[in-house]
């Protein structure tokens, strides 16, 4: 099964701060643009984790040609040509980058999104950067859009200030554009608040089809009222898994396990994920990113891939 995404990468401060070092990535099949990767490091404002670091906001690039990528020859070479860089903030401090790289494949459905609003004090949401691929009706639409506070998918994160996960967005009254979303084969929507050192509001949003989606599986993670243990609020399955149901009896306490480390360290990790793989006897490998808010752990969103 193939999948939106292409490549996944976590870049972290180094220990002076002074740089973004590699952590961790999911390449694939694409070795060479791994062993690149490996070793380089990014100052601030340079390329595009750096970028993502100095703007303290969601940054998307679908064009590598004549821009700050540092790796464009050996991205085009593996076939990559759209970059998603995602600044985790604990208050004004980064702990880490998360780079998504895809590449444009007339059999990828899906889009990547970033909604924010214009001004600070605005209560309008609006597609500031988006990657489509060959989904260019549907772009049109989605950038013609303006939602409001609690209106449309966006909308409804910005009020909630959590993530939201819809399965099947043709039938959700949640999702706008959801007679669009049909037309195009997406089918699934995942969308997450981003922690930000600017005072606007910005809005990470994935939409992905049956056949190529974005990650295998998706789940979204949450404290217990007591804030000791998480526990399962929402998860999509390719397979057609119900893993909210399957998860529902699952507490991690904090500090224990992948997940449990992540609410400690506020930091995303990849990694392997054993705990799941019982459900179809393979292991995969796994995103796990924290959502923060003011210092606070509001959720955790996990991406099988």
């Amino acid at each position: 099964m193939k999948t939106f995404i292409k490549v996944t990468e976590i870049w972290r401060p180094s220990p002076d701060r002074a740089r973004l070092e590699f952590s961790a990535g999911l390449y694939g099949e694409l070795s060479e643009f791994k062993a690149v990767s490996e070793k380089k490091t990014f100052a601030f404002d340079e390329g595009l984790p750096g970028k993502a670091w100095a703007a303290g906001h969601p940054l998307i690039l679908t064009e590598f040609d004549n821009s700050y990528f540092k790796r464009t020859q050996i991205a085009k070479k593996a076939g990559l040509t759209c970059g998603i860089a995602i600044p985790i903030f604990a208050g004004e401090f980064l702990t880490a980058v998360v780079v998504f790289l895809c590449g444009d494949d007339e059999h990828h459905a899906g889009a990547i999104e970033v909604w924010s609003n214009i001004e600070t004090e605005s209560n309008a949401l609006r597609v500031t950067d988006g990657y489509y691929g060959s989904l260019t009706e549907f772009e049109k639409t989605s950038k013609s859009l303006t939602m409001m506070k609690g209106y449309g998918l966006p909308g409804e994160v910005w009020q909630r200030g959590m993530p939201i996960l819809i399965e099947d967005m043709g039938s959700s009254s949640t999702f706008v554009r959801a007679d669009d979303a049909k037309k195009t084969g997406i089918s699934t929507a995942l969308a997450i608040p981003v922690s930000v050192i600017s005072g606007r509001v910005y809005i990470m949003s994935f939409l992905s089809a049956k056949a190529t989606p974005i990650a295998r599986r998706l789940q979204i993670w949450i404290p217990d009222e007591q804030r000791q243990h998480l526990i399962c609020q929402a998860g999509y399955s390719k397979q057609g898994d119900n893993l909210a149901e399957l998860f529902e009896a699952v507490v991690i306490p904090k500090g224990e396990g992948v997940l449990g480390r992540v609410w400690l360290t506020g930091v995303p990790v990849i990694s392997g994920a054993p705990n799941q793989a019982h459900i179809d006897g393979r292991l995969s490998a796994m995103l796990t990113i924290p959502v923060i808010e003011n210092g606070n752990l509001k959720a955790i969103v996990t991406f099988l891939f």
